[in-house]
C-alpha cells in the first residue's frame, strides 16, 4: 500500500479520535469553554475532511487493482465514520448555539430591568462587543485555515502529477535502455555473421585455388606423358 496513503490514514485517525473525545466532553462544559471546544471540533472536522480528499486522490492515482481496491474500501469506511462524527458535532454545536441565544436574551432582559445602572449596562455592551469581535476573529481564522487546506490540496495534487510523470519518464528510460541492449546484441550477432561469411568466403577461395592447382597439375602430367610417348 502507498506510504503517502498510510501517512494520511495515521493523521486521520488522530483527528477522528480528537473529534470523538471533544464531542463526548461537551456535556460537561458550558459558556465560553463549550464554545471554544465546538470551534476546536470544527477545526478538526475541516482537517479530517481535507485528509479524506487527499486519500481519495492518492487512491485514484493507483493503477494496480490489488492496491487500489483495499485503499478504496478503507476510504469508504473512513468517510462513513467522519459523517457520523460530523452529525454528532453538529448536534452539539446546535445545543451550544441555543445556550448562547438564551444567555443573550437574559442579558438583554437584565439591561431592561436595570435601567438605573448605566455603568453595568456599558460593561455588558463592551463584553458583548468584545465577544462579537472574538467570534469574527475566529471566523477569519477558520477561513484562513480553509484557504491553507485548499492550497495544500492543490500542492498535493501537483506533487502526485509530478510523481506520475516521473514514473512515466522512468519507464520510458527503462524502455530506451532495453532497446539499446537489444540493438547492442543485434550488432554483435551481425558482426559474428559477418565474420563467419568472411571465413566461408576465404575457405571457398582456398578450395577453388586447390581445385585449380589440382586440375593444372593433372593436365601437366597428362600433357607431359603424351610428349614422352
Amino acid at each position: 500500500m502507498s506510504h503517502i496513503f498510510d501517512g494520511y490514514e495515521k493523521e486521520l485517525l488522530e483527528f477522528t479520535a480528537s473529534i470523538a473525545r471533544n464531542t463526548a466532553t461537551l456535556g460537561n462544559l458550558d459558556g465560553d469553554s463549550k464554545t471554544q471546544r465546538v470551534s476546536l471540533i470544527d477545526s478538526d472536522v475541516a482537517e479530517a475532511e481535507a485528509l479524506v480528499r487527499r486519500m481519495d486522490l492518492e487512491a485514484r492515482s493507483m493503477q494496480n487493482p490489488s492496491v487500489k481496491d483495499p485503499m478504496s474500501a478503507k476510504l469508504r469506511e473512513y468517510k462513513a465514520e467522519l459523517n457520523r462524527l460530523k452529525r454528532e458535532a453538529a448536534l452539539s454545536a446546535k445545543s451550544v448555539s441555543t445556550g448562547q441565544r438564551d444567555r443573550q436574551q437574559l442579558l438583554q432582559g437584565a439591561e431592561l430591568d436595570d435601567g438605573n445602572a448605566p455603568t453595568s449596562s456599558s460593561q455588558r455592551e463592551r463584553m458583548l462587543h468584545a465577544t462579537s469581535r472574538l467570534d469574527q476573529t475566529g471566523d477569519r481564522i477558520r477561513e484562513g485555515k480553509r484557504s491553507l487546506l485548499d492550497t495544500e490540496e492543490l500542492g498535493v495534487s501537483i506533487l502526485q502529477d509530478l510523481h506520475r510523470q516521473r514514473d512515466t519518464i522512468t519507464n520510458a528510460r527503462d524502455t530506451i535502455h532495453g532497446a539499446d541492449d537489444t540493438i547492442s546484441k543485434s550488432r554483435k550477432i551481425l558482426a559474428q555473421m559477418g565474420r563467419r561469411i568472411t571465413q566461408n568466403k576465404m575457405l571457398m577461395y582456398g578450395i577453388i585455388a586447390m581445385l585449380v592447382f589440382a586440375i593444372t597439375l593433372v593436365a601437366y602430367f597428362k600433357v607431359g606423358g603424351k610428349s614422352k610417348n
